[in-house]
This record gives C-alpha cells, structure tokens and sequence, in this order.
C-alpha cells in the first residue's frame, strides 16, 4: 500500500510544473486524472519523439496517469470537468494567470462548493 492510495486528483496541467506535482502524487499511490485539450494535447507532448513518437519530457512527466480530453471553453466540458472535481480530493492547475477564475475553477469558487477539497494552483 502507497501513502496516497485511495486519493484523486484532477489535473489541468501542461509543461513542467504541474505536470511535475502530480508525477509525484501519482508516484506515491494517488489517481491522477490529467485534463488535455482537445486535437493538441499537452504542448510538451511535441518536444521530441524521442519514446515511440512522443517526448521524453512528456512520458517522464507524465507516467502513470490517466488521460482525458476535454475543451474547457465547451460548456458541456465544463459541466463534466466539475463533476469530476466534485468526486475528486485534489484538483491541480496551472492554465494561464486568471484563466481558472474565468473558468470559475479557482481556488475561492471551488472551495465555497466543497471545503474539503485541495486546490492547488500553479
């Protein structure tokens, strides 16, 4: 048994840091669910193909994750993106300054919802 076995996370993540983060959680025994947009993915995916057609950044980043496409700005996305996040411990973000509160996935709006959840953004 890992230390975080039995948690969720939630992951709008692309690049480096968040990415990094949640590596870690899932690392220690976490469900990391990594939100990618739709037709492009995670930007870092295109850096090399160096592991079977993808980054080496990317695979090293991102192992043992789950993956789920979703376009944020669709309305229906949206909807099912909080749905996961309401069933989830842990939601994770790094998108662009303001983007999340525009999206009203900031850290006050999700936690006015439920308290119990951590909110993390990068």
């Amino acid at each position: 048994m890992r230390p975080l076995d039995g948690i969720t996370v939630i992951a709008l993540e692309q690049a480096v840091a968040a990415p990094f983060a949640t590596r870690q959680l899932a690392d220690l025994g976490a469900r990391v669910i990594k939100i990618e947009r739709p037709n492009v993915g995670d930007f870092a995916r295109g850096y090399d193909e160096a592991v079977k057609g993808m980054s080496s950044h990317f695979v090293w980043l991102n192992r043992s994750k789950e993956s789920l496409t979703l376009d944020v700005k669709h309305p229906r996305a949206l909807e099912i993106l909080r749905k996961l996040i309401g069933r989830a411990d842990v939601f994770i973000q790094n998108l662009a300054h303001g983007a999340a509160k525009r999206l009203s996935l900031d850290a006050a709006t999700l936690r006015a919802k439920d308290p119990r959840l951590i909110v993390c953004d990068i």
